[in-house]
């Protein structure tokens, strides 16, 4: 797709605003707004329907999201499309299913 960025590793992203703000690295925290979905739309989690970012170690989440998040500026928000390896794989968690493909928005607010 148009706007769409393939990295090596399998992980897919659209920049849907560019902020010019820090880009976090490993070590770094940061506090994010993000909206998850399987493949066919249905949310599985939520910070904005929470009414509350989310803040955590860049190095203590999903591969899809540790990869990215260094990519991004504070300010930013991007699309992603995160395949099951770099997500929870065979083993699937809570509503996830197994081999499950999953699509994020993610605002980067701050790196703490």
């Amino acid at each position: 797709r148009e706007g769409v960025v393939v990295l090596q590793s399998g992980l897919q992203y659209e920049v849907l605003t560019t902020g010019d703000g820090a880009k976090p690295s490993r070590e770094d925290s940061v506090r994010t707004h993000y909206h998850g979905t399987l493949i066919d739309g249905s949310v599985f989690d939520s910070s904005y329907q929470r009414g509350q970012p989310a803040e955590f170690p860049v190095g203590g989440v999903i591969a899809g999201w540790t990869e990215a998040l260094q990519l991004m500026n504070a300010g930013s928000k991007w699309r992603l499309y995160v395949p099951s390896e770099l997500a929870y794989g065979a083993q699937g968690v809570g509503s996830i299913p197994p081999h499950s493909t999953l699509v994020f928005d993610v605002e980067l607010l701050d790196v703490l």
